[in-house]
Formats: C-alpha cells, structure tokens, sequence
C-alpha cells in the first residue's frame, strides 16, 4: 500500500503542488480558487491547463495530455486526480464508488447531533443552485456522513465522507442543517467575513488501475483551518 503524505515536488503555478506522479497517474493538491477545468470565461487558469503544460514540458505541439477523473469546485482545496491516457481515466472512473474520499470542513455552530449522515436528493435550477428536495423525480439522490472532530468558539470542525459525490454536495447538505461551511458565499452566509470557502479535500484511497495496489494520498490541511478551530490532529 502507498501511503503518501506530502508532496516530493516543487509546487507549480498558482499554488499547484503535486502529490504523486507515476506513468500512469498525477494526484495533486488543488489550492482553493483554482478551477478544475476550463469554462466559457476562464481558459488557461486551471488544473488542467497547468497540468498539460508540465508533461508537455511547454512544447505546445506535444501529444502528451491528463484526463480529468473527477472535479472540486472551485473555491475547495486538496486532493485532485488527472490520468495520463484515457484508459486509466476510464478504469479509475469504473470504480469510483469504491473510492474513498475524505473532507474537512469549518461550519458555523455546533451540531446537535455529532455523528450521521445527510440524506436528500438535489437538484439544479436555472441559476446553477443545487438544492434539496423532497422528490426524487426531480433530484439524484446524495448521502453525505459526517463526524464533529472539534467544536471551538463559534465554529465546528467536521470529517465529511462523500457517500455520493453530487455537485455541491457537502455545501448543500450542511447548509440544509443550518450549519454552512465558513466563507461559503453561495449556500451559507454572506456577511461572515472570511474570503475562502473552508472545505478541503484532506484525502483519497483508491486502487491503481493498472498495479491494483491500494493508493492512499494525502493533502496538508490549509492553515485557515487552524485559525477558525485551532490545532488539527493528523
């Protein structure tokens, strides 16, 4: 089993650092702010961009090129997969719902209950806001287990597991509890003061497309964490 905690690389641009690196596979750790892949607005300021500009070594006529295997929106930090040929892609994504992705997250409040899970379906409106519903006709059903690992002042420090892995997922769901992600200006409190989004994706465990051999890669948590709730256990 590959247990990796920090990174062996020098960090990239705009605060991109890679975490592992083989033939076959790039885990980086995503700073907050940072999109995952291109839109209709923003082209080169992205994971992907930076990532296929490094194993082109900046030859723009190289045919080397990542896959994207999932995505954090843009405003959550950490732990981020590219593939290396569209086959690994392929076979990481076949076997998602094995993978387990782990979350740390700074809510304002104190949860009632400590430990559960958060059951809803979600859907999107027009304006690209997910919410829950009631219906399942009209949402994808989302699971989202949660763990109170510290409470400090005004603020909780929570170990999110994705169940399901649905856009906004997490912001929705801890919103829906009254219990918003700090920073979060979407889904949560507008007027809180603080200027990112604290969600991080702490780590990932999966198993290689091509060794089967257990991967378990993780990213440092972002020192915003420590100023809302303090020291954070390993």
């Amino acid at each position: 089993m590959v247990n990796r905690k920090q990174s062996r690389f020098r960090p990239l641009s705009h605060g991109l650092e890679i975490l592992y690196e083989d033939r076959d596979l790039l885990v980086v750790n995503k700073p907050a702010g940072l999109l995952t892949v291109k839109t209709e607005t923003e082209k080169s300021r992205t994971v992907h961009y930076i990532l296929t500009d490094y194993v082109r070594k900046g030859n723009p006529k190289s045919r080397n090129q990542v896959f994207t295997v999932h995505r954090l929106d843009q405003w959550t930090s950490g732990v981020l997969i590219f593939a290396k040929s569209e086959a690994v892609k392929d076979s990481l994504q076949a076997r998602w719902e094995e993978t387990k992705k782990t979350y740390l997250a700074a809510v304002h409040g104190h949860l009632t209950a400590k430990e559960g899970v958060i059951a809803s379906y979600l859907a999107e409106n027009s304006r690209h806001v997910v919410y829950s519903t009631p219906d399942a006709a009209k949402g994808k059903p989302a699971r989202t287990a949660y763990k109170v690992l510290k409470e400090k002042g005004p603020f909780s420090l929570l170990e999110i597991h994705l169940l399901t892995g649905r856009k906004n997922q997490v912001r929705v769901h801890l919103a829906d509890q009254g219990h918003p992600v700090v920073g979060d200006r979407k889904y949560g409190e507008n007027t809180d003061g603080f200027t990112r989004l604290a969600l991080h994706a702490r780590s990932i465990c999966f198993k290689h497309p091509m060794r089967d051999e257990l991967m378990t890669i993780e990213a440092k948590v972002p020192s915003c964490f420590r100023k809302l709730v303090g020291a954070i256990q390993p």
